[in-house]
């Protein structure tokens, strides 16, 4: 009896590991704002689906501010039923060239999505932004740092590690720009434009390049959960035939 006991638990104690490790998955995957760009290309046309967490504890967010880096000046917001949008425009001193060899007196500096209805810390959503990635920005690392105001409190995702140094506790969502490919006229081959150039694309995925370690380690966890879960079945089913046997 002590020993069918002992099996008993041994397979409980393993099944629940495996259980919390699975749950443990995409809590790893979504602890911070992440952002996930449908092109990195410098020069191209992307879409940033921005994914957030519950960045304020138990209280509900209420408005996320998205913060432009320099080399960034158009910028459109995709539609979302549950916020509203506000473009904060910033002037430049002097006229600067954009892409198109255009003459251009402002700049994008930032977009506010503010909650219809503030969003529950159980649930998160996605924002996307179209933009065009700056065309001499190959190799260089951009931050998106994001504000998220909640009914009580709030967490400014903006911190940047310097290179060796451990991830902040609030890091800034970043992409990292890559080489520009070239098509047969030289241009940069675009990937998803803004709504000028093309209708905004939907997304389902709140996953980023800088959070891919993240996923990784979610998913191993996940497998690794289901295998000691199994385990512990196996135990248990083992233990019993075992006893009946006898």
């Amino acid at each position: 009896m002590k020993t069918s006991i002992r099996t008993t638990l041994a397979a409980a104690v393993a099944l629940g590991a495996g259980t919390a490790l699975a749950l443990a998955a995409p809590l790893a995957a979504s602890a911070h704002v992440v952002v996930d760009p449908s092109a990195t290309a410098a020069g191209a046309y992307t879409v940033l689906s921005f994914g957030t967490p519950h960045g304020c504890g138990e209280s509900p967010t209420t408005k996320l501010t998205f913060t432009m880096p320099e080399g960034i000046d158009r910028v459109t917001p995709t539609v979302n039923p549950g916020w509203t949008i506000e473009k904060v425009v910033e002037q430049f001193d002097a006229p600067r060239k954009d892409s198109h060899g255009a003459n251009i007196t402002e700049r994008v500096s930032s977009v506010v999505y503010t909650a219809v209805t503030p969003l529950p810390s159980d649930l998160r959503d996605v924002i996307e932004l179209s933009l065009q990635l700056p065309a001499d920005a190959a190799g260089e690392t951009l931050a998106f740092p994001v504000l998220q105001e909640c009914a009580e409190g709030q967490t400014d995702w903006s911190a940047v590690a310097e290179e060796g140094e451990e991830e902040p506790e609030h890091p800034a969502p970043t992409i990292t720009v890559t080489e520009a490919s070239a098509d047969g006229h030289g241009h940069a081959v675009e990937a998803d434009a803004p709504a000028e150039h093309d209708s905004a694309t939907a997304s389902t995925s709140g996953s980023a390049d800088d959070a891919g370690s993240d996923d990784v380690v979610a998913r191993a966890l996940g497998i690794a959960g289901l295998l000691v879960g199994a385990i512990g079945i196996v135990l248990a089913v083992t233990a019993r035939r075992g006893r009946k046997q006898a």
